[in-house]
C-alpha cells in the first residue's frame, strides 16, 4: 500500500485486537454450557466461533445469532443529507440479511429477528420519511427471509452516540429442518468442492474503509463511477440476502459440508473452520464495480482488498466432489449467481486465491479460543 493509500486499521477498525477480544470471551462463554442442562437442553460446543451458536432443546435443533451493521447507516445518513436520497430502508435490510445469513451459515433457517434501533437522539423518529423507509426496509429483509418480526428495542443514547446517527443491529433464532442436522464442518473433507455466491457489492463490512475513502474524495458521496453511479448510492446497494438457497440446498438433502458468510476479514472467511485443510480458489466471481474503485483509492495490495472486502463472493457452499455444478443450478434457479470456485485440498489451513496470487496462512485468521 502506497503513503497515500487507506486501510482499515486506519479507518478504526483493527481486527488482529477484535479477534483476541473474541477468543478472550469465547473462553469464558464456554464455561457456561453446562448451565443449560437446568433448562433441559444441551449446549453444542463445537459451534463456538461458528457464525451461530447451536443448542438442543426437546428434541429440536434451534440456533441464535446477534449481529450488526457496523458504521453503513452513516454513509446512509450522509447520502440523504449530500445527494437528498433516502436508503434507509436497504440499509434495514442488508441488517436482516447480516444476521440471517450468519445464522443459516449452521443448517439454521430463521423463525423470528428482533430489531436493535439505537439513535444519538429521539428527535432522529421526527423525519418521518426515514422513520417509515427504516421499518419498510426491515419488514422487507424479514419476509423475504420467511421469518417472523418479533419486536426489538429503539434507545435513545445521547453522549454515546452523535446526534442524528442511527447504529443497527438485532438477534434472531432459527431452527434446524426436522431430520437434519446442525452444519459445523465436521463432515468436510479433502476433494470437497466450493462454490462461491456472488454478493452486490459492499454488503455489511468494509463501510468505515468506505468512509475513509469517500472523505478523500473532492465530491464525497456525489463522486461519479465509470458506470454513471455515484458513490454513495453504489455503496448502499442492499446486501443478498441467502436464505432461500440455504432452504433449498436443506430440502434437496444436498451434501453441503460447511456453508460461510463471507463478512468481515473477507475470503479469509474460507478458512473459518479450525481445521488442517487448504482452500484452493481457481475461478473468482466478478468484482463489483464499487469495490474496485474503493481498492483503487484506497491503494490496497491484492492481499489486503481480498481480506476486507468480500471482492464479489458474499457466500460459500462446501460439498460434495462434484455435486458443486448442481449448488451453481440450484443458485440460478434463485436468481443468483454462482459459481465452482475451487477445492478443499489436504494440507495446512491456508487459502490460496490463484487468480490473484494471493496466499493466506493460518494464522491470519483465528476467530476461535
Amino acid at each position: 500500500m502506497s503513503p497515500d493509500g487507506a486501510s482499515y486499521r486506519a479507518a478504526g477498525v483493527d481486527y488482529e485486537v477484535l479477534d483476541a477480544g473474541k477468543r478472550l470471551a469465547m473462553a469464558r462463554a464456554l464455561a457456561t454450557s453446562p448451565q443449560m442442562a437446568a433448562r433441559g437442553a444441551v449446549a453444542l460446543d463445537a459451534s463456538r466461533g461458528e457464525p451461530a451458536f447451536v443448542f438442543e432443546l426437546g428434541g429440536q435443533t434451534l440456533a441464535f445469532v446477534v449481529e450488526g451493521l457496523g458504521t453503513k447507516s452513516i454513509i446512509a445518513r450522509a447520502v440523504l443529507e449530500q445527494l437528498g436520497v433516502n436508503r434507509f430502508a436497504d440499509v434495514a435490510y442488508d441488517t436482516v440479511a447480516a444476521i440471517v445469513n450468519d445464522l443459516c451459515c449452521v443448517g439454521a433457517l430463521p423463525l423470528v429477528v428482533n430489531a436493535y434501533f439505537a439513535t444519538g437522539s429521539s428527535d432522529w423518529y421526527a423525519e418521518r420519511g426515514r422513520a417509515e423507509a427504516l421499518v419498510e426496509g426491515w419488514h422487507r429483509g424479514c419476509a423475504d427471509a420467511g421469518c417472523t418480526w418479533g419486536g426489538g428495542e429503539s434507545p435513545s443514547l445521547p453522549g454515546l452516540l452523535a446526534e442524528g446517527e442511527l447504529e443497527l443491529a438485532g438477534a434472531a433464532v432459527g431452527a434446524v429442518p426436522p431430520g437434519g442436522a446442525a452444519i459445523l464442518g465436521e463432515r468436510l473433507g479433502a476433494g470437497d468442492e466450493i462454490v462461491l455466491v456472488a454478493a452486490s457489492g459492499l454488503h455489511a463490512n468494509g463501510a468505515s474503509l468506505a468512509r475513509l475513502v469517500a472523505g478523500r474524495l473532492p465530491d464525497g458521496y456525489a463522486t461519479r463511477l465509470a458506470s454513471g453511479a455515484s458513490l454513495g448510492e453504489a455503496l448502499l446497494e442492499p446486501s443478498v440476502l441467502y436464505v432461500a438457497l440455504v432452504a433449498a440446498l436443506l430440502e434437496q438433502r444436498a451434501p453441503v459440508s460447511y456453508l460461510s458468510h463471507i463478512t468481515g476479514h473477507g475470503l479469509l472467511k474460507l478458512m473459518r473452520p479450525a481445521r488442517a485443510l487448504t482452500y484452493r480458489i481457481s475461478r473468482l466471481p466478478r468484482v463489483p464495480e464499487v469495490l474496485d474503485f474503493l481498492v483503487d483509492q484506497a491503494a490496497l495490495d491484492r492481499a489486503g482488498a481480498y481480506s476486507t472486502f468480500n471482492m464479489g463472493a458474499g457466500f460459500a457452499v462446501y460439498c460434495a466432489a462434484g455435486a458443486g455444478e448442481a449448488v451453481v443450478q440450484t443458485a440460478h434457479g434463485l436468481g443468483l449467481e454462482a459459481l465452482v470456485a475451487g477445492v478443499v485440498e489436504e494440507g495446512p489451513r491456508s487459502v490460496v486465491l490463484e487468480p490473484v496470487g494471493v496466499h493466506f496462512s493460518s494464522e491470519q485468521l483465528e476467530l476461535s479460543a
